[in-house]
């Protein structure tokens, strides 16, 4: 009786090794293929960064557009900052909502830093700084 569990495990073990290699026949294909393609996508991301480095080098050569100087300074942005330029300018919550263009909720959660404007936003807040009280009740009665 031993004989036939000895055979039986053994025909199993060797059925299952045999499903596995199979398995790992059609994973390693898989993958030798998925890396040639990660490879050839390497190769034209390279081409592609090559081309545009020589576009640049062109366009600084002809003089035509240099980079935009608001895209590449960023702004800080400190809620604390939001609150004492709002405080000078003697808006409230709701007005600065106004002129920006959002809720008043929005301008609260960037006080208390819960959430932070987007670029544009930061840059029109950023504005603000230089902007006196007069200016901004003038925008205000327009708005």
């Amino acid at each position: 009786m031993s004989n036939i569990a000895k055979i039986l495990k053994q025909e199993i073990t060797r059925l299952a090794r045999k499903e596995v290699r199979a398995a790992q026949v059609k994973t390693t294909s898989a993958t030798a293929q998925q890396r040639r393609e990660i490879a050839n996508l390497k190769s034209q991301v390279a081409s592609l960064q090559g081309q545009v480095t020589t576009l640049k080098r062109e366009l600084k050569k002809a003089g035509a557009v240099s980079e935009p100087e608001a895209a590449t300074k960023q702004v800080r942005f400190v809620p604390k900052g939001l609150v004492s330029t709002r405080k000078r300018l003697g808006l409230s919550a709701a007005d600065l909502a106004k002129m920006m263009g959002v809720s008043a909720q929005t301008v609260y959660n960037w006080e208390r830093g819960a959430t932070k404007p987007r670029a544009d936003q930061q840059a029109k807040l950023a504005s603000l700084r230089h902007v006196g009280k007069r200016q901004v009740q003038a925008h205000l009665a327009t708005v």
